[in-house]
């Protein structure tokens, strides 16, 4: 930053750290700390954020009218628990605007056991959609390593696809497979959108399989000693990552206004292992 020129890296940061609830003030602070002229460093600052809250505006009253049947566990009379086929799940929390909703003992410790076992010998490097060709790549907003089973490919994972898909009245076909991610202290994955953005020139491809995605399950196999939870930094919302558990999250339209604004916060001792089941709308192939 000390180049005084702002950049789309710098401005990029500004914006992070404007969804991540800093204000101002600081980051003008950090700003000047690091080298910047008192008076260039504050119009950055505000250039940047009025572009930033213009495009939100945008966004917003662009958001499509039109909603999609979304995968919905049957919460009907505020219960505590559900049962879901050979399973007892807990009702955490349940939040409507974002939806929101955290399950414990959605998976048996066995079962976290035996998902991190099966995984531990195919981790890569994590990569991200590239939503400029339908492709992926890795991106440096996530920092795991990463791996998708097939879908039913191992008995543990067919049971626990048919444990979400009647838990959320999803079908199983609709399900893309399960990914499993790895973080070590300092990892993380910023937040970011789950759905495809129509305006990517990728996103036609990417949809030819299953259509748009409309809901999310993070599974927590492990429980770290410190950091890694799930962030909703829109709604300042952290889900604690305890093994176990998971969050579910859907969003009828891919747009912001659904305020599914998420990510992955830094693990700051210990590891973290998650699962991840995307849900689409149509049939994934």
């Amino acid at each position: 930053m000390s180049t005084q020129i702002a950049t789309p890296e710098l401005k990029q940061w500004i914006v992070e750290q404007a969804r991540a609830g800093h204000p101002p003030e600081a980051v003008l602070k950090a700003m000047t700390n690091s080298g910047w002229d008192d008076d260039l460093a504050l119009a950055t600052l505000e250039q940047t954020l009025d572009t930033h809250l213009t495009r939100l505006k945008r966004q917003v009253a662009a958001a499509p009218a039109k909603r999609v049947p979304l995968p919905e566990p049957d919460l009907t009379g505020s219960p505590c628990e559900l049962v879901v086929q050979d399973t007892t799940v807990r009702v955490v929390a349940n939040m409507r605007n974002p939806r929101v909703v955290v399950f414990a003992g959605l998976l048996s410790h066995e079962e976290c056991d035996q998902l991190v076992e099966l995984a531990r010998p195919r981790m890569a490097r994590s990569e991200t959609v590239d939503v400029a060709t339908g492709g992926s790549e890795v991106n440096s907003a996530r920092t795991s390593r990463g791996m998708f089973f097939a879908r039913g490919e191992f008995d543990v994972i067919a049971r626990v696809e048919a444990r979400i898909a009647a838990l959320l009245n999803w079908p199983v076909e609709n399900g893309e497979g399960v990914q499993v991610l790895h973080y070590l202290p300092g990892a993380e994955y910023k937040p970011h959108y789950d759905y495809f953005d129509p305006a990517q020139a990728g996103t036609p491809t990417i949809l030819k399989r299953g259509g748009q995605r409309v809901g999310t399950v993070v599974m927590y196999l492990n429980t770290p000693e410190r950091g890694g939870g799930t962030t909703f930094p829109d709604v300042d919302l952290e889900v604690a990552p305890v093994k176990g558990h998971a969050v579910f999250f859907s969003y009828d339209s891919p747009h912001p206004s659904t305020r599914t604004l998420h990510g992955g916060a830094p693990v700051l001792a210990g590891e973290k292992w998650v699962a991840t089941k995307w849900m689409r709308a149509g049939r994934f192939d």
